[in-house]
């Protein structure tokens, strides 16, 4: 009798802390996932964005990294698109776009996926459980979510784009070889250490935190307009937001609003961008790297403001806002495209 009572409360013992295992090792399994799919997703999507977009990147670089001590080599965009083509033909356009390819895979699936996470832990925090009930985060706690995922982002991204504006740099008249990114790292690691490749970082997790901030703000909210006027979709579902099965907007919605997302993102810290363009650029010397002593954030951005104003912080903002938009609008797009199709 009492080795029966015995195996009885053993039993009873036992099987809740089974159940709560297995629950666990169901949630790890599933969060796993939805990670992976985020990952693969995000850098197909935000690969072919940056095809789309890169010739006009490479303009808004140059047009940045105009020295402040010598006279402007580019009046505008257009004037830079002629004399890019003019000097290097329209495949130089394309020069070093291997790292910044690489980097758009990194910086959109690190987004959408910090993202995600970051909503998790929100949630979490407020007790709001979205697969539920089917609620969701208000707005502005899905703008601070975004703004979480660029700061995370932004420690990737920087030395991807070191390497990025460096090789969009203009070659002189004189060179007849252009370095390639491995001659870059090599330089940047002899003469900075392996520290060296977050030069302009400050610049970066400024314009990461509050562009994507704005990013993924100016999706969902536009997103919920299209909802809200919508008889097929509940208004208070933000699109990107956790749920057990987010209804899907049509395609030209989501261009719309992704198209909305990627003028927000460029307009508002455009000035952070072109000091960090300015940092990562002015040190370039000759082949293999002759390298002046680096400025920091605040001194490069006074030294601009002084000589150029308002303006020169601007400079290329109108390019890049101009692509920014179908290119978002194909990241959004293709990145919803996919998790439909991946379920």
């Amino acid at each position: 009798m009492t080795d029966t009572i015995s195996n009885e409360t053993s039993s009873l013992t036992s099987d809740p802390s089974g159940s709560v295992q297995a629950s666990a090792k169901g949630l790890a399994e599933s969060q796993g996932i939805e990670a992976a799919k985020d990952i693969i997703c995000g850098s197909i999507a935000g690969g072919l964005g940056k095809v789309i977009e890169y010739p006009f990147d490479t303009v808004k670089v140059r047009l940045q990294s105009q020295p402040d001590h010598l006279p402007l080599r580019y009046s505008g965009p257009l004037d830079c698109f002629r004399q890019s083509i003019q000097a290097e033909g329209f495949a130089g356009l394309y020069r070093g776009i291997s790292a910044p390819l690489f980097g758009a895979a990194v910086e959109t699936s690190s987004l959408f996926f910090s993202y995600r996470i970051a909503q998790d832990i929100l949630q979490n925090a407020l007790t709001i459980d979205s697969q539920v009930d089917g609620s969701s985060l208000p707005l502005g706690a899905l703008v601070t979510c975004g703004g979480a995922s660029g700061a995370f982002t932004s420690l990737l991204l920087t030395p991807i784009e070191l390497v990025k504006c460096q090789m969009q740099y203009p070659v002189k008249p004189s060179e007849t070889t252009r370095p390639g990114p491995l001659l870059i790292i090599s330089s940047i690691l002899r003469n900075h250490g392996i520290f060296g490749f977050w030069h302009g970082q400050l610049g970066t997790l400024i314009r990461e935190t509050g562009g994507s901030a704005a990013w993924f703000g100016s999706y969902e909210g536009v997103s919920s307009l299209f909802r809200k006027n919508s008889t097929n979709h509940p208004a208070k579902e933000p699109v990107l937001a956790k749920t057990e099965k987010a209804p899907v907007l049509p395609v030209w919605q989501q261009m719309v609003a992704g198209a909305s997302a990627g003028v927000a993102y460029n307009f508002i810290f455009f000035p952070a961008d072109t000091v960090k363009s300015r940092m990562q650029t002015e040190e370039i010397g000759s082949l293999g790297g002759s390298f002046l002593k680096r400025r920091t954030f605040w001194v490069s951005a006074t030294a601009l403001w002084s000589q150029q104003g308002i303006r020169g912080l601007y400079r290329g903002c109108g390019i890049t806002v101009a692509r920014s938009a179908p290119s978002s609008a194909v990241i959004f797009a293709m990145y919803e495209g996919l998790r439909e199709l991946f379920g």
